[in-house]
C-alpha cells in the first residue's frame, strides 16, 4: 500500500485531510514550525490519534510520518 492510499483511508474514515492533522498538531502544541517538535514521539501521536479518531497503529503512524516530515502526500 502506498503512502498516499493510507492518506486517502485516513480522510475517508475520518473526514479529516492532512492539512486538518497538520492544524490540529499545531493547536495540540506539537509542531515546531513545520514539523514535529524533537520532544514529540511516535506513541504519542499513535495514542492522541486512537483515542480521538479511532485510528489504528498502521494508520497513525502515518500520520506521525507526515507530522514529522518523514514522508509527504504523493509518497
Amino acid at each position: 500500500m502506498s503512502f498516499q492510499a493510507y492518506l486517502d483511508t485516513i480522510e475517508k474514515k475520518t473526514g479529516k485531510s492532512p492539512d486538518d492533522f497538520y492544524r490540529m498538531a499545531e493547536e495540540k502544541g506539537l509542531m515546531d514550525g513545520t514539523q514535529l517538535k524533537p520532544a514529540v514521539k511516535a506513541g504519542q501521536i499513535v495514542s492522541w490519534l486512537k483515542a480521538e479518531f479511532g485510528l489504528g497503529h498502521g494508520h497513525s503512524m502515518a500520520i506521525y510520518a507526515l507530522l514529522s516530515g518523514k514522508k509527504k502526500p504523493g509518497d
